[in-house]
């Protein structure tokens, strides 16, 4: 019988990841929760979990060493497979604009997504203050504003599967319109790449809610917490890192 690949869930001090170790040990994974950069060159895959607010995660996954270390492992799109669940799938994209201070230092960046800088750098852009992300996906990270739906968004929902999420390995023997469960007030926003958006769902906007280029796959919701389709995504990735 083959070796369970080695899956590292990135810990950045922001909460409890038992739930998402959990589900990738159900799915066959050997699981190791681990804050230490260097654990991520030894991994068959990397999950990066979401708990927390886009600026304050980036920031310690910039001075921990974590943020390189991610990027160096993920590089070309033919690098350690890797899935980010919720803010883990923000922070892929080039830049968010939760939980910016007001009173940041700023840096200069060479274009509006944050071009130059690395990540955690605050900077100014489109009449706002952004952090960059790891900038391994082109696009941002919003939040969601309704005057008629309850923001964050908590609950069931539906994903509905674009023309790379039906051939997406992640999202094998996924079904059209399954409902999951999200828990969030941001998301990205309409300026990511179309080809690598994977599902789609609509509340306050339409945001991309699976996205997948190469190695890297993301999903706005939450896997371990979306009983049989979200097991299904789990074994897929254990699969795909095998």
């Amino acid at each position: 019988m083959a070796a369970s690949p080695k899956i590292v869930v990135i810990d950045y001090h922001k909460g409890n990841l038992s739930s998402v170790a959990r589900g990738l040990a159900r799915a066959g994974a050997a699981v190791e929760v681990s804050d230490d950069p260097a654990a991520l060159t030894r991994a068959d895959g990397i999950v990066l979990p979401g708990v927390g607010s886009f600026a304050d995660a980036i920031a310690y996954m910039a001075e921990s060493g974590q943020a390189a270390a991610v990027v160096e492992a993920v590089a070309g799109g033919e690098g350690t497979p890797f899935l980010g669940i919720c803010l883990g799938l923000q922070l892929l994209f080039e830049r968010g604009d939760e939980g910016v201070s007001p009173d940041a230092p700023v840096s200069c960046a060479l274009d509006a997504r944050g071009g130059g800088l690395g990540p955690g750098a605050a900077f100014e852009a489109d009449g706002s203050r952004w952090v960059r992300g790891l900038g391994v996906l082109p696009g941002s990270c919003t939040r969601l504003v309704s005057s008629r739906l309850k923001v964050p968004h908590v609950g069931w929902d539906q994903v509905h599967l674009t023309e790379a999420g039906r051939v997406c390995p992640l999202l094998e023997g996924f079904a059209e319109g399954a409902n999951v469960f999200f828990t969030h007030s941001y998301a990205l926003d309409g300026d990511v790449e179309p080809a690598d958006v994977a599902g789609v769902t609509h509340y306050a906007r339409n945001f991309a809610s699976a996205v997948w280029r190469g190695n890297v796959f993301g999903c706005q919701f939450h896997p371990e917490k979306s009983s049989a389709h979200g097991h299904l995504i789990l074994e897929n990735f254990v699969r795909i890192c095998s």
